[in-house]
C-alpha cells in the first residue's frame, strides 16, 4: 500500500538539502586503537564526511536510489573531500557551491569515554552550510527529484534559511514530495520562539515530518504546545502530512499514517 503518490519518472529519487560537516572520531582500526579516554587525550582521529542530511545521502544511494545534494561547502581541501566522497558514492553534486567569503566547513570531534558514555565538541562559527543562499536553490532541479528532504539546522540562520524555505516553495509547485527532518541542534538559533517559527512553517508543507519528541516539542511551542504523540500527529496530517514518525531514543519510534 503505497501511503504518498511520487512522480515516477523523475532521474533523482531524492535531494537532501542542509548540514554537511567533517567528523573526527578517536582512531579504531587495524593500525591504531585509541582506547576510551578524554577528548584531550586522543591523538590519532579517523576521518568521515558527517552531519545528517550527508548521512541519508550516502544510505539511501546505498540502497540503490538516487540522491543529490544540494548544499554549500567551503572552498578548501575539505570541500574538496565532500565533493570528492560523494561523487564516489554516486550522489549528485551538480549543486553543491563553493562558499567565497572564507567560511569553512563544520569539525565534531567525538569523546568517547566509555561503551555508553560520548560527547560531540563542534566548531561551527563561520560555517560554510549557512550560507546557502536563494540564488542556488533551481526550480528545474528541485522538479528533477520525487521528494526533496529539508534538514531543520538549514533554517537556524539566514541565508540558508530562505534557500530552504525557497526550495519548500519550488517543491511543491513542481510536485516534488517535502520531507522534513526536524535535525534539531542547539548551535547558532537565537531563541525557542526563532525554532517554532521556521519549524512549523515547514512543517505545515511536509508531506513527511520525522523527529524526536523533544524537536516535536520545540515545533510546536508556538502552535499548540504539551500534546501527546498521537495529539502531534493529528495535528501535522491536518495541514499537509502523510507520515508522521516520532522517535523515543531506545523505546523506540511510531509512524503514524
Amino acid at each position: 500500500m503505497g501511503y504518498i503518490d511520487l512522480e515516477e519518472g523523475r532521474p533523482l529519487d531524492l535531494i537532501l538539502l542542509g548540514r554537511v560537516a567533517i567528523d573526527f572520531n578517536p582512531a579504531y582500526n587495524d593500525r591504531v586503537k585509541e582506547e576510551f579516554k578524554p577528548l584531550k587525550e586522543v591523538h590519532v582521529f579517523e576521518k568521515f564526511v558527517g552531519g545528517s542530511p550527508a548521512n541519508i545521502a550516502v544510505g539511501v544511494t546505498r540502497h540503490g536510489m538516487k540522491a543529490g545534494f544540494l548544499g554549500k561547502v567551503s572552498d578548501d581541501q575539505f570541500g574538496d573531500f565532500v565533493t570528492e566522497y560523494f561523487d564516489e558514492k554516486g550522489i549528485d553534486t551538480s549543486h553543491i557551491t563553493r562558499c567565497t567569503g572564507g567560511q569553512k566547513l563544520g569539525l565534531t570531534f567525538t569523546e568517547m569515554l566509555s561503551p555508553n558514555e560520548s560527547s560531540i565538541l563542534m566548531y561551527r562559527n563561520c560555517i560554510a552550510d549557512l550560507q546557502l543562499s536563494v540564488e542556488d536553490v533551481d526550480e528545474a532541479y528541485i522538479g528533477s527529484a520525487k521528494a526533496l528532504l529539508i534538514s531543520g539546522t538549514a533554517l537556524s540562520e539566514s541565508p540558508s534559511r530562505e534557500a530552504a524555505l525557497k526550495a519548500v516553495m519550488l517543491a511543491k509547485r513542481v510536485g516534488t514530495r517535502v520531507i522534513f527532518d526536524i535535525d534539531y541542534r542547539a548551535y547558532n538559533w537565537k531563541n525557542p520562539d526563532e525554532i517554532s517559527i521556521y519549524y512549523a512553517a515547514v512543517g505545515k508543507e511536509a508531506d513527511i515530518i520525522m523527529g524526536s519528541r523533544e524537536e516535536f516539542d520545540l515545533m510546536e511551542r508556538l502552535v499548540n504546545p504539551g500534546m501527546t504523540d498521537e495529539e502531534s500527529a493529528a495535528l501535522w496530517q491536518g495541514y499537509h502530512a502523510k507520515i508522521v514518525v516520532i522517535k523515543h531514543g531506545k523505546q523506540g519510534s511510531a509512524a503514524y499514517t
